[in-house]
């Protein structure tokens, strides 16, 4: 009798998933973004069986749907016509994660409704670009895309200019964020937090933003994402 006790109890406690808070950071691919997005950390504590409470830090490069990367002429570097500035988005959140699926210890996926909202900051940084000052010319020079400049043509732009260079130049812009996702969480053990994430993400600015002088400009940048994502609980 007393072995069966013992038996039952290891099983509940083998098969029980609970825990109490949870640290996840991850890769993000967006529709106004590259190859990599940015950067997301998440911290979250259960406030009950089925929700939690979550505070969360997202670094974002957002681009302007035009953007197109092309190959210079006299160079082959890569460079983006007609880009001015980067945007790069500082999202802070703070929400709610509501489980709609529990999963048992070691197996199954775990399924959660994503909301969450906060200030964005908005960094717009000068994107430079080398051009010679003119056709076949040694003398060459830095600066923003300017389409009044008729130095700046597909002809004589060499490339992008220096790494850094004018970040010292950087304005803020401020503006708020909203998020709404669903997350599948794949661990395989109570410790370890593994899976994707996948929604929607509407960030708004305080002003209209030139990322591109000849192309329409916006304060308003809807996102749709996933995020890949790695942490543990305890």
């Amino acid at each position: 009798m007393l072995a069966i006790t013992t038996f039952q109890a290891n099983s509940q406690t083998q098969d029980s998933y609970d825990y109490q808070s949870e640290f996840t950071w991850g890769f993000n691919k967006n529709t106004s973004g590259g190859l990599i997005g940015g950067l997301v950390f998440k911290k979250a504590r259960k406030l009950n069986d089925r929700v939690l409470e979550t505070y969360g830090v997202e670094v974002m490069n957002v681009k302007h749907r035009l953007e197109r990367r092309v190959n210079a002429i006299n160079s082959g570097n890569f460079y983006i016509f007609g880009k001015a500035n980067y945007l790069y988005a500082i999202r802070l959140q703070y929400g709610r994660d509501l489980i709609l699926f529990k999963k048992a210890s070691q197996q199954g996926v775990e399924i959660k409704s994503v909301f969450a909202a906060g200030p964005s900051i908005g960094v717009v940084a000068p994107y430079y670009v080398e051009y010679s000052l003119a056709p076949g010319g040694a003398r060459t020079t830095t600066g923003q895309y300017d389409p009044d400049n008729t130095n700046m043509n597909t002809g004589q732009i060499l490339g992008t200019g220096r790494l850094f260079q004018g970040i010292g130049e950087s304005k803020i812009v401020p503006g708020v964020n909203f998020k709404a996702a669903i997350n599948f969480e794949l661990g395989t053990t109570k410790s370890q937090v593994t899976g994707f994430e996948a929604g929607f993400l509407l960030d708004v600015y305080s002003k209209k933003i030139e990322l591109m002088p000849e192309a329409k400009t916006y304060s308003v940048f809807p996102i749709l994402f996933i995020t890949l994502f790695y942490g543990g609980r305890k």
